[in-house]
């Protein structure tokens, strides 16, 4: 919506007050007030149908964009809340291939960084060999005693091959 509304020269106007009315400046205040007018519609014009009626009510644009601007913030932080939650949370077990638990890791580690909390190599791996379900404890020893640095996807290698043997 930003860059829709930058290409048509009227993103201004989801910060912008209206100028004040003076006598010698109602034109100016109209000519404003009609570009506002349009910002305002092309913001509900986009919104979905259910959302429309709950904000078609704001007259004007800055407060119609500081209300999305409010609820949507507000979601993502508590989505980034949800997904370190994940993270801390999961646990491999034994019931379940560890390819495929390793594999809803990655989802998560994918999320994470999606979410711009970048995790350092060093660290993934460290927490998908700490995270190795409990028949897996002679490997993750061995794995944690190792003296060579591993990246993510060499583990994963190794991993799949522990498997298969």
């Amino acid at each position: 919506m930003l860059f829709y509304l930058t290409t048509l020269n009227l993103v201004r106007f989801l910060r912008e007050d209206p100028p004040a009315t003076t006598e010698g400046s109602k034109a100016a205040y109209d000519a404003w007030s009609h570009r506002d007018f349009l910002c305002r519609n092309y913001v509900l014009n986009a919104l979905d149908n259910t959302l429309y009626n709950v904000y078609s009510p704001m007259e004007m644009t800055k407060s119609l964009w500081e209300s999305l601007e409010k609820k949507y913030k507000i979601e993502s932080a508590g989505l980034k809340k949800f997904i370190v939650g994940q993270f801390l949370d999961f646990k491999m077990v034994d019931s379940k291939s560890v390819t495929s638990q390793v594999q809803d890791m990655q989802l998560i580690l994918h999320d994470l960084d999606a979410e711009g909390m970048k995790l350092n190599e060093s660290f993934k791996v460290a927490a998908v060999i700490e995270k190795l379900p409990p028949s897996w404890k002679d490997f993750k020893n061995y794995l944690k005693h190792k003296q060579k640095e591993m990246g993510l996807e060499d583990l994963i290698l190794r991993l799949r091959i522990e498997e298969d043997n």
